[in-house]
């Protein structure tokens, strides 16, 4: 096939500050290029990367894309999310076994359960 996967992009008013808690986040490096979009990716040379480019105004409503992550201990991960500038999100979920959480920006994702 000749479609590969490059990048996830995601707007944000402060790309350094959002790039740099996203690469926290998940452990990755954080490169900053000339026209100050980040660039997130888990090894310099590898891809699918998360770019973050600026926008003049900041998100206002629910994303139409997000991110899930599955880490081995959920309550242990959306702890240290929260202590990093995490904040619980609504976004009509109701009860699940996923928790929604939102980035410093208000951009939601999703720390999934253990594998059973």
């Amino acid at each position: 096939m000749g479609l590969q996967w490059e990048a996830v992009v995601v707007n944000a008013v402060d790309p350094t500050a959002l790039g740099r808690w996203w690469a926290d986040a998940l452990g990755w490096g954080a490169v900053i290029d000339s026209g100050g979009d980040v660039h997130i990716r888990p090894d310099a040379d590898s891809h699918p990367e998360i770019l973050f480019v600026a926008v003049p105004d900041p998100k206002q409503i629910q994303n139409r894309l997000h991110l899930d992550f599955r880490p081995e201990n959920q309550e242990a991960e959306v702890q240290r999310l929260l202590a990093l500038g995490a904040r619980h999100a609504d976004v009509g979920q109701g009860e699940q076994s996923w928790v929604v959480l939102a980035d410093p920006e208000g951009n939601e994702f999703c720390v999934l359960s253990g594998r059973r």
